[in-house]
């Protein structure tokens, strides 16, 4: 085989992703795992696109040429130079030409066997969007719910090291799903990056063991969820969790602890409820905050707004949850969840 006839099916063949493309590029999607050896950074292929548009493609092609010389001779003697002989990387860059072509083709040359990526990343992603639209009905979901603070993420990390199949969506868009939900100092995934997360983990997943994962929405955060996997989990087993007004407020505060560490950020996130509640109801709010009454706080945004929303959600989208399993939480701490665990896997 050719080392320009490697398609997306073959990603597990080789060694290595080298993915060299700009940083900026990198950062908006990449194939899971690999690793950015840029040919160009984003200066140099601005400079490059400017001279294709201005002077010639001529001009361009001379000038980015000595750019990627010089930097791949830089990745070979930073990076590759300790690789052994049988090591084999696969490279990709947008559509799989040049940009990749010459770093195959100088990787080949010294005796490695490199793979160049039919279509590069712009054939990656249409593969990922047309598999996204077919993954998500070859397995069986069981899904989390429960109230917000009933510790349904806390259960599926423990379900998760316990060695099952778990799909953690806000854990991969780095959100917990509602207004206050952002986490600190954290960026939210390109959705392009998010649905490649998804992808890796379906495709890397047992079709005959069924998944976990957590009752959402159509989006987390800014983030949509790919349409068939939010299809598939609606229809399936729900396990739902029981927890004491108590033991929420107390989960609650421990997770949002950023919020009573920093209280005007929460004031911040209080004003995007303003359209739903009004003005007076968010000053009291924010009264709340002011003085330090974060058990109020809490339990009157539980009962006002996120009780009532995903009682509404969950009666919508998730028929089966009327009928799933109720598990009855009786602690948070590491030990609870333990058994939580074992309770959900024997259902």
């Amino acid at each position: 085989m050719q080392s320009n006839d490697i398609t997306v099916a073959q990603l597990s063949e080789f060694d290595e992703i080298i993915d060299v493309r700009s940083p900026s590029e990198f950062r908006e999607d990449h194939i899971p795992g690999a690793i950015n050896f840029p040919v160009l950074n984003d200066e140099e292929r601005a400079h490059v696109g400017t001279i294709y548009k201005q002077v010639s493609a001529f001009d361009a092609k001379k000038v980015g040429a000595a750019l990627v010389s010089r930097n791949i001779a830089n990745h070979l003697d930073e990076h590759f130079c300790n690789k052994p002989k049988n090591w084999r990387p696969l490279v990709y860059c947008w559509r799989g030409g040049s940009r990749s072509g010459a770093m195959v083709h100088i990787l080949n040359k010294i005796g490695w066997r490199a793979g160049q990526l039919e279509g590069g990343y712009k054939n990656y992603r249409r593969t990922v969007l047309e598999e996204l639209e077919i993954l998500p009905s070859k397995f069986q979901y069981r899904v989390v719910c429960g109230l917000t603070g009933s510790g349904k993420s806390r259960l599926l990390q423990t379900i998760e090291k316990l060695g099952e199949q778990v799909l953690d969506l806000e854990q991969l868009a780095l959100h917990r799903g509602s207004v206050l939900g952002n986490w600190p100092e954290t960026e939210q995934p390109s959705q392009k990056m998010f649905d490649s997360s998804v992808w890796w983990k379906l495709r890397h997943f047992d079709p005959a063991r069924p998944i976990y994962l957590e009752a959402e929405s159509k989006k987390v955060g800014n983030i949509r969820v790919p349409e068939a996997l939010i299809q598939a989990m609606w229809q399936g087993q729900c396990i739902r969790l029981d927890v004491s007004r108590e033991l929420r407020l107390a989960l609650l505060k421990e997770e949002y602890a950023h919020y009573l560490e920093n209280p005007e950020s929460l004031n911040q996130k209080l004003d995007f409820l303003t359209s739903i509640y009004g003005l007076e109801q968010i000053e009291k709010w924010k009264v709340l905050v002011q003085n330090g009454h974060w058990d109020i706080l809490v339990m009157e945004l539980l009962e006002k707004h996120y009780d009532p929303s995903y009682t509404r959600s969950m009666l919508k989208h998730y028929p089966n949850c009327e009928q799933g399993t109720i598990l009855n939480v009786t602690e948070i701490g590491e030990s609870g969840m333990l058994s939580l665990a074992h309770q959900a896997l024997q259902k």
